[in-house]
């Protein structure tokens, strides 16, 4: 059995990063953190995902075991998606990046600015 090195070109541990690496991933892992939700929620909340992205993330997150989704025999069906415990352990330590950019962005705002007005 091999052992993970993300710093080998072959090793699959990198096509988990290029999922959670995305800005989209990480702000649906951050709101299903919080509780089960539909896919228009999800879109609502996330101001700026398109439709298409929206499934394309949520499709990944699924195929990775991260997120579960769950369809009510309803007219029309009800879908639900939810994290699932992988998903959890995950998102406990995505949100730590999200919060981090959010308490960091006018220090990240004023480097851009400086290194703009320098160049």
């Amino acid at each position: 059995m091999l052992v993970p090195d993300t710093y080998a070109a072959n090793c699959p541990t990198r096509l988990v990063l290029d999922r959670i690496a995305d800005k989209w991933a990480v702000l649906v892992l951050a709101l299903l953190a919080q509780g089960p939700l539909r896919f228009n929620a999800l879109r609502r909340r996330i101001e700026g995902v398109s439709q298409k992205m929206l499934s394309q993330t949520l499709k990944g997150l699924e195929r990775d075991g991260l997120v579960r989704r769950t369809a009510f025999p309803t007219v029309p069906v009800t879908v639900e998606y939810a994290i699932t415990p992988l998903g959890a352990t995950l998102a406990e330590r995505v949100e730590l990046l999200r919060d981090w950019a959010e308490q960091h962005i006018a220090a990240v705002q004023a480097a851009q600015a400086r290194y703009d007005q320098a160049a």
